[in-house]
Formats: structure tokens, sequence, C-alpha cells
């Protein structure tokens, strides 16, 4: 799986976040997206992910040295990311089979051992809405953890995580299998010391 981002820029209104943003990312590697706040760190990492459109430049996204369409795209990736909500009215159980429709969860990875995992068995059967924001932050996690697709992202992963489960997410995130791509967005670094590549952001903002 490789990403070819060639002369990325993302505008606001009259305002570039960034711009003239050329990297191939690929898989086997992971980096992460640093910056200030405000530096464009999530808006570029949802831009690569499809789920912003950009404003120019291009992004090509291969497959075996084959350019994916846009739909087999997103059948390749798994986001987990503050500002996107899980199905509040699924029960946790339902969720997980909902998520396992489209995105299968890796050999050897059960429902049960996910639950297990999460230590959430006693509350399988609990709608999503009454989750607390630690639990719903663990599930996003878990789902992306554990599918089984080549590109995982992660924006701000340790956020609403106590100690305990901080620890549990860099013991996870450190096991991602070689054949995937792993991209980050945050600034704590415990959430990506481990990292081979770090990209500040802010570098790619045009002077005003």
């Amino acid at each position: 799986m490789q990403i070819i981002i060639d002369g990325l820029g993302k505008r606001f209104n009259r305002e570039w976040i960034f711009r003239n943003f050329t990297l191939e990312l690929n898989v086997g590697n992971s980096y992460t997206f640093v910056g200030p706040n405000g530096s464009g760190k999530s808006t570029l990492l949802q831009v690569i992910s499809g789920v912003m459109p950009l404003t120019e430049g291009k992004i090509t996204y291969q497959l075996s040295k084959k350019a994916l369409d846009e739909d087999d795209w997103y059948r390749q990736i798994v986001l987990a990311a503050p500002y996107l909500e899980l199905i509040e009215e699924f029960s946790l159980i339902e969720l997980l089979n909902f998520h396992a429709g489209f995105k299968p969860f890796k050999a050897g990875i059960t429902h049960d051992e996910i639950l297990q995992r999460l230590e959430l068995d006693s509350s399988k059967d609990k709608a999503i809405k009454y989750f607390s924001s630690g639990m719903k932050q663990r599930l996003k996690l878990a789902l992306a953890f554990y599918s089984n697709v080549p590109v995982v992202m992660l924006d701000e992963p340790t956020s609403n995580l106590d100690a305990k489960w901080s620890a549990w997410y860099r013991e996870e995130v450190q096991r991602l299998a070689s054949d995937q791509l792993v991209l980050l967005c945050s600034n704590v670094p415990a959430e990506y010391d481990f990292c081979e590549k770090i990209i500040n952001v802010g570098d790619y903002k045009p002077e005003r």
C-alpha cells in the first residue's frame, strides 16, 4: 500500500491551512503529523483519508502498484478520531457486528476477544450512548487496531484515556503489523515516540 501526495493544499475561505505538501507514505512505516494547535494536523489527516476534500494538489492511493478508486480506498483504511462519532443507538455487540460487515477483523480476533481486551464483557448489550468518553475512545481504538486493513489513521489517540488505557494504547499501536501503514496526529510525544518519521505540518503553512 502506498499513498502518493503531490502539492497538496487546503484552504478555508481565504486562509491556507497548508500548501505544497508533498510526501510518499509507504506500508510498513509509521508517520506522525505534529504542530501547534491550529496548524492543520487533523485537517491534513482528514484530507488524506478522504473525509475532507482537498483544495489543490493530488493524492494517489495505490495497492500492489495499481491505483485505487474512491470506493476501494475506503475499504483499505480505518480512522479513529475525536470528531468521528460512533453509532450511539447500537449496543456494543451490534456495533462490532456492523463494523465487521464492512471491515473484517484480523485473523484470530473474535468479538469476544475484543470485549475481553477492552474489559467490556459486561457492557456488550449496553447502548453506546451510555458509554463514558473513555469507553468510547477505547472502542474507537480497538476498531482501528483490530481491523484487517492496510492503513490505520489515529488522531489524538489517548484523548479521554487514563494512565492504564494510555499504556494499553502504546502496547497495541506498537503491535500493528509490518504490512500496515500507520498515520498519527499528535502533540503528545508518548503517543508517537515509536514512529520512524515525524512531519511538522506548520512547515507547510504559507507566510501571510
